[in-house]
């Protein structure tokens, strides 16, 4: 099993920062990469960003240039952070952790990991 602990959401104006983190543990061999997602009300959850076991990112577009996704590892842990600058009202949504498996079964990751959630609102 993996843990994932998520913090840092909060509300902030526009134009402002925050940075959210996502501590990992647990059977940390079974991750190939870490992203986060978020979910607005009455809308559907999407991957805002994603980072693999090699460095590699993935941003949806409406953040690009504005956020940046990273991860430090250490043998205990496995942390993600999710900095998002230049904050739009459009970007307040729950955020979620995720930490996957590379292998597939039947198109359905083995391993596949999703923390509580945190909540970001950027007021006008």
């Amino acid at each position: 099993q993996v843990q994932l602990v998520e913090s840092g959401g909060g509300l902030v104006q526009a134009g402002g920062s925050l940075r959210l983190s996502c501590a990992a543990s647990g059977s940390l061999f079974k991750i190939d990469h870490m992203g986060w997602y978020r979910q607005a009300p009455g809308k559907q959850r999407e991957l805002v960003a994603r980072i693999h076991k090699g460095g590699s990112t993935n941003y949806v577009g409406s953040v690009k240039g504005r956020f940046t996704i990273t991860i430090s590892r250490d043998t205990a842990k496995y942390t993600a952070f999710l900095q998002m600058n230049r904050l739009k009202p459009e970007d307040t949504a729950v955020y979620y952790c995720n930490a996957r498996g590379e292998e597939v079964v039947s198109g359905i990751p083995r391993w596949d990991y999703w923390g509580q959630g945190t909540q970001v609102t950027v007021s006008s």
